[in-house]
């Protein structure tokens, strides 16, 4: 008699928060403006939802050697083409396109380095819903672990040391020239 009990409050339940999720979505009451934060529990629910799924999509990867300076100094370049607009760099203030992202974000020379096959996932996948683009579309792994590889050097890093490493950075033209598929 309890086990019935128990099954039909939770029958109960999830018939109730079904019905709840449902008038929320049907009623458009939920703000999905960029300007207009998640409510506390939505962030913590997406935030342990992303962590936990990239974790378990990354636990597999093998990571290369990532001391290499040529393979740092390419995913510098990369990093100063690709990711200064989001993530800035040593020496880079404010823009004006971060405060209107949702999440922000994370400034990436402020913050330890992560774990390197976490990065590789989402370098190469990207993250929905937060403005991070899945880089595997356009680049190979081995550019991928290059970018990597800088991710590793860059909490820290100086302007000037920096700026050394991204020096060429302008004249790395694959960027501009993608071939479109016929």
């Amino acid at each position: 008699m309890f086990a019935r009990t128990v099954l039909a409050s939770v029958a109960i339940f999830m018939v109730l928060a079904i019905a709840a999720v449902g008038i929320v979505i049907g009623s458009g009451a939920y703000d999905f403006a960029a300007d207009s934060p998640h409510t506390v529990m939505v962030a913590k629910l997406i935030a342990l939802a992303r962590e936990r799924s990239i974790e378990v999509r990354a636990a597999g990867i093998k990571p290369p050697p990532l001391d290499d300076p040529r393979m740092v100094a390419e995913g510098a370049e990369h990093y100063a083409l690709m990711c200064t607009g989001c993530h800035l760099a040593p020496g880079m203030r404010e823009n004006e396109m971060r405060p209107g992202l949702n999440p922000k974000p994370p400034v990436l020379v402020t913050i330890p380095p992560g774990d390197s096959r976490e990065q590789f996932w989402i370098i190469k996948h990207g993250i929905k819903m937060t403005a991070m683009p899945a880089w595997g579309a356009t680049h190979t792994d081995e550019e991928i672990w290059n970018m990597v590889a800088f991710l590793q050097k860059l909490p820290g890093m100086t302007v000037s040391r920096y700026r050394a490493l991204t020096a060429g950075a302008g004249n790395h033209n694959e960027h501009d020239r993608m071939e479109m598929p016929h």
